[in-house]
């Protein structure tokens, strides 16, 4: 098990980075008292979520359908939301 500090891990990440991809464990200490432990991943104990992202183009859909705005349409709508501000 190596050893390294609080400061180490701040500035020298790269180094220990390099450890853990060894397969070290490492004991993180703060003025000399322990403080975690850093341990690497083994490649059965990783969790990998599939990144879900939001379907922009369904939710689109669903609220306003296949309806196209006008340029009038969207000028009188902005006309609107624009009633009694100063600008």
């Amino acid at each position: 098990m190596k050893t390294a500090t609080v400061r180490d891990l701040r500035n020298d990440f790269a180094s220990l980075e390099a450890w853990l991809a060894e397969g070290e464990t490492i004991r993180i200490e703060k003025r000399g008292t322990p403080v975690a432990l850093l341990s690497p991943i083994t490649s059965g104990s990783a969790v990998k979520t599939p990144l879900v992202k939001p379907d922009a183009s369904a939710r689109r859909k669903a609220i306003w359908g296949d309806r196209c705005f006008t340029a009038g349409e969207v000028k009188a709508m902005r006309d609107y939301e624009l009633e009694g501000e100063d600008g």
